[in-house]
């Protein structure tokens, strides 16, 4: 079973980069999840699949794996290119403002 090392996306309902700067390891499932017959509760035997460790870095991510003989592989992620824009919402308070207010 291979661990999986990645950066997390952001969430779709959020414009911020919070969470995704740290590089994750976690560990696959290894079987399926079941429900409870009497409570109804989902349970799983699988322990590993809980675990997620997170890292500064990639390089310590992959040091860590080696260091404990974790089979990883490695998911790259897609770079965005920041979202600025030079007049934007912030641009309605600012304190140099020339012209007088349109809404």
């Amino acid at each position: 079973m291979r661990a999986r090392i990645y950066k997390p996306a952001r969430n779709a309902m959020q414009s911020g980069t919070a969470r995704t700067v740290e590089w994750v390891l976690e560990f696959p499932k290894a079987s399926p999840r079941t429900i409870d017959p009497l409570m109804g509760w989902t349970s799983s035997d699988d322990t590993q699949a809980q675990v997620r460790l997170r890292f500064p870095t990639r390089e310590e991510a992959e040091a860590y794996a080696a260091r404990a003989g974790i089979a990883y592989t490695l998911v790259t992620p897609n770079e965005r290119k920041p979202n600025v824009r030079p007049r934007g919402y912030g641009e309605n308070f600012a304190v140099e403002r020339k012209g007088g207010w349109t809404h």
